[in-house]
């Protein structure tokens, strides 16, 4: 089973937690040994799912939106983002040099081609911005890949 993630960034403290045991439970009713993780390990859900994938003994692929994207991630999130793309078992790039929008929906674009199934951390909004969790969503919807909406009761974005 091939899981990919996208999801909200900004994310309260309370609904962070939330999300973090949210995400390791639908992890942890995969078997390890046919789970693959799909992600772009930016901050928040992305790593979190990783390292949930990891620790659950299932392969993690990255997918790169562009050449330049890890100078876009915040400091605090730089070693964090090394050590998962250090773990990862394939690594998929776009092609693309600037982090930008259209670099991250086109890196999602790609993240749902290798993914059966995405998992939204979302809170059913529209997108802050193009390339946004909602436009993924429906981008995956659009392309026949069946989504699970994570959002616990009680979350909410900063």
């Amino acid at each position: 089973m091939r899981v990919g993630i996208t999801g909200h960034r900004s994310l309260s403290e309370k609904t962070e937690d939330m999300v973090k045991e949210a995400i390791r439970g639908v992890v942890g009713r995969q078997p390890a040994d046919e789970l693959v993780g799909v992600s772009c390990i930016a901050e928040g859900p992305d790593a979190w799912f990783a390292q949930a994938v990891l620790e659950h003994g299932g392969r993690l692929e990255v997918v790169v939106p562009a050449l330049k994207y890890r100078e876009t991630l915040p400091q605090r999130h730089r070693p964090i983002y090394d050590e998962l793309i250090g773990r990862a078992s394939e690594v998929h790039q776009t092609g693309l040099s600037d982090a930008d929008p259209h670099a991250y929906m086109v890196g999602s674009e790609v993240l749902v081609g290798l993914a059966d199934q995405l998992i939204a951390v979302w809170d059913g909004g529209p997108a802050h911005g193009y390339g946004g969790t909602a436009d993924v969503v429906s981008y995956a919807l659009r392309t026949g890949i069946p989504v699970r909406v994570v959002w616990p009761q009680g979350a909410s974005r900063d």
